[in-house]
């Protein structure tokens, strides 16, 4: 501390005795208490009377002047803060206030408080040494003091009311768009007497404005505008103080550009905000006010703070769309690019995004060009409708690489049990905790035969010609990754026939599914609205995805509509080819059933059991009697009798021949089979091969309807 040469330090105070002589004229006569604040560490010890007018307790007061601001109403603090702040700027070497601490029974009371500032020889400040004092009958009493007291307390409860009904307004705003609404809802900060308001945010060094209040608020030419011109929105963003402009000759004077076009508006005063985030600025915020000049302390108190809460959830908000738009471009590229042309059918897909959050999720759908399939009658197509666990980045990654192997497991020609527990044994091998809901159907548009498989996941519908929908109950089996785990991989196979005109429906569970509600409710619900949805494909996608009538849901959802085209050729013209390997019983299995499935669906009646049995015969003996693999083809003849036709072909030139099994034979009746049950067969060469054939008459078209 500097002294001059009368012993005396600059407050005027005897060196060595800082609080001695200043506080002997109160001691007894006041309730006052002394304390010294130590600037360089900023701790502040206070007497036993301190502690008495501050209304705490010696324990709960740990030297540290910040502790006292739960006595101290945050106005007050503002202001007192404000007081020595000043002094201790402008070189002054005492200080006064007045203030109101809140009691613990919560009642205010005014407290005086005055300083001396002790400066070094170079005049910064070191410390201070003050009192404290009970100031209420002082002004207390006073019916200035009541009326202020009353009007300040009115005035605060409206100011609190207005930034916690604000504040709670911003914390469910989610997007940027929604920051918006709330400052223009005439609830909000209209209430601070603004008449117009402008909110602009950075960007690359420019300042867009995104919203006004009222419409015109914008001035023209201002929409997008530099952080170096001259304009208060530009100032506050390079500065990150506020800017009040009390006066509209303040106005006019500051902003010359700007201020015309501001007249006319009838402005006479404004306060622009920097929004600040992260210690940088992502916007401003402009109130206009009309018939006002000057801001008080208080309400430029209020504005900073409205400021802040203001700024966090306008950052939350664009963190929040930044991040929705990164998932769901990362879904989107985990998707299908294109559908691919499927003849003999029309497809409509959709992903719905939850309605509200920005997590990204697991659903898929996938349409796969199968080989085969007749080229007039319609091709063999995979249909794929799945969902993996979870709602994050490492789902979408899990169901990139799930489709991916489920396309590959069928383009490879495997039947659709096995395609379903390969992909189950994958993801099971995965390193992830998550399993996958799925549904794969494998479609032959020629002959409209369709297998499904379904692991964990919900069942299919099918949308008549007529407008009627139904659910198709499959069975089915464990989720894909369960499945392995427990070794339960076989996956039975359900069969239907879609007939021309009629739409396939797969979807996940988030286009059914609502909190509170059954499951079965959810699918009887879209039941119901698909069989009264346009007819038109797209159009009905978009309906049942809630696209049209703004729908969404808590969760995502996938959507998968195909749609069987009229045949250009007779219903008698329907193919089916299928390969089968030596070495594969699933292959030979699978074959049985798609000829079974098949000639039921061709409408062969009671001949059904007869024709499954000899193709059965046949493809047996090509398996046995040959070294390599074995080609079924099944199809429909036109002609004078509707005739039903099985091809079996193989490598080998050698010629069957029919030969007696005897009593006790377990082998040799292939051939007697063909030739009691069948109606003619017969073998033709075909290159270093041969082909098996045989033909049954069936029931024409019109006698089966």
């Amino acid at each position: 501390m500097e002294h001059d040469p009368a012993g005396q330090s600059r407050c005027g105070q005897p060196a060595g005795e800082p609080a001695g002589c200043f506080l002997a004229l109160y001691g007894a006569a006041l309730r006052m208490g002394r304390f010294d604040w130590d600037l360089d560490t900023g701790l502040m010890t206070m007497d036993a009377t301190a502690h008495e007018v501050f209304d705490v307790r010696p324990e709960e007061y740990d030297n540290r002047p910040e502790t006292l601001a739960f006595r101290v109403p945050t106005v007050e603090g503002h202001r007192l803060d404000q007081t020595v702040s000043h002094a201790l700027k402008d070189g002054s070497d005492t200080y006064g206030a007045y203030f109101r601490i809140r009691c613990r029974t919560g009642k205010l009371r005014w407290t005086h408080t005055q300083g001396c500032i002790q400066r070094d020889g170079t005049g910064r400040p070191r410390r201070i040494v003050g009192i404290v004092r009970d100031a209420t009958r002082e002004l207390g009493d006073s019916p200035a003091a009541l009326r202020e007291r009353a009007d300040e307390e009115t005035e605060r409860r409206r100011t609190t009311s207005l930034v916690q009904g604000t504040t709670a307004a911003l914390a469910h705003a989610r997007t940027v768009r929604d920051v918006i609404d709330v400052l223009r809802d005439t609830h909000g900060l209209a209430h601070l007497g603004a008449s117009n308001l402008v909110m602009g945010l950075v960007e690359a060094g420019r300042i867009r404005l995104v919203a006004e209040g009222p419409a015109g608020s914008f001035v023209p030419g201002t929409r997008l505008t530099g952080v170096d011109e001259e304009y208060p929105m530009s100032e506050v963003v390079r500065t990150l103080a506020p800017r009040y402009i009390e006066t509209a000759d303040d106005f006019a004077e500051s902003y010359p550009r700007l201020w015309p076009h501001i007249d006319e508006l009838g402005i006479t005063a404004a306060a622009y905000l920097p929004l600040i985030a992260q210690a940088r600025p992502i916007g401003a915020l402009g109130l206009l006010y009309q018939d006002k000049t000057g801001f008080t302390e208080d309400e430029r108190n209020v504005l900073v703070a409205l400021g802040s809460s203001i700024a966090q959830s306008l950052q939350r908000a664009m963190f929040y769309e930044q991040e929705k738009d990164l998932a769901q471009g990362l879904q989107q590229a985990m998707l299908p690019r294109t559908i691919p042309g499927v003849p003999g059918a029309e497809v409509a897909v959709r992903y719905r995004s939850a309605a509200l959050g920005r997590d990204i999720g697991g659903d898929w759908y996938d349409v796969i060009p199968l080989p085969g399939g007749s080229p007039s009658g319609g091709g063999r197509v995979g249909a794929v409708i799945g969902d993996v666990q979870g709602h994050d980045t490492h789902a979408a990654a899990v169901m990139g690489q799930l489709r991916i192997v489920l396309r590959a497991y069928a383009a490879e020609g495997h039947t659709p049990a096995t395609v379903m527990a390969r992909a189950s044994g994958f993801l099971h091998e995965l390193d992830t905790e998550r399993f996958a809901t799925c549904l794969y159907a494998e479609a032959d548009l020629s002959t409209g035969v369709v297998q499904f498989v379904r692991a964990g996941h919900l069942d299919p519908l099918v949308l008549r010609a007529d407008g009627t929908c139904r659910r198709v109950p499959v069975e089915g089996g464990l989720p894909l990754g369960l499945s392995a785990e427990f070794g339960r991989l076989d996956y039975p196979v359900t069969t239907l026939e879609l007939e021309p005109g009629q739409t396939l429906l797969l979807c996940t569970d988030g286009l059914v599914e609502e909190p509170g509600a059954d499951l079965d409710d959810g699918m009887r619900a879209l039941t119901e609205l698909a069989a009264v949805g346009p007819r038109d494909l797209e159009r009905l996608a978009d309906r049942l995805c809630g696209i049209v009538d703004g729908r969404g849901g808590d969760d995502d959802a996938a959507l998968l509509l195909m749609r069987r085209r009229p045949l250009d050729t007779p219903r008698s013209g329907g193919r089916l080819r299928q390969h089968v390997a030596p070495s594969d019983p699933e292959a030979l299995a699978e074959a049985r059933h798609m000829i079974r499935a098949a000639v039921r669906a061709w409408g062969a009646g009671e001949r059904a059991d007869e024709i499954e049995l000899v193709a059965d015969e046949m493809i047996t003996n090509a398996l046995m009697h040959t070294d390599g693999s074995a080609v079924v083809t099944a199809r429909v003849l036109a002609g004078a009798d509707r005739r039903l036709r099985v091809d079996v072909e193989d490598s080998s030139s050698a010629l069957p021949r029919r030969r007696d099994a005897g009593e006790s034979g377990v082998s040799g009746r292939g051939l007697l089979l063909v030739d009691r049950l069948a109606d003619v067969w017969g073998v033709e060469a075909r290159g270093s091969g041969k082909c098996v054939w045989c033909e049954f008459v069936v029931p024409g078209e019109e006698a089966r309807s």
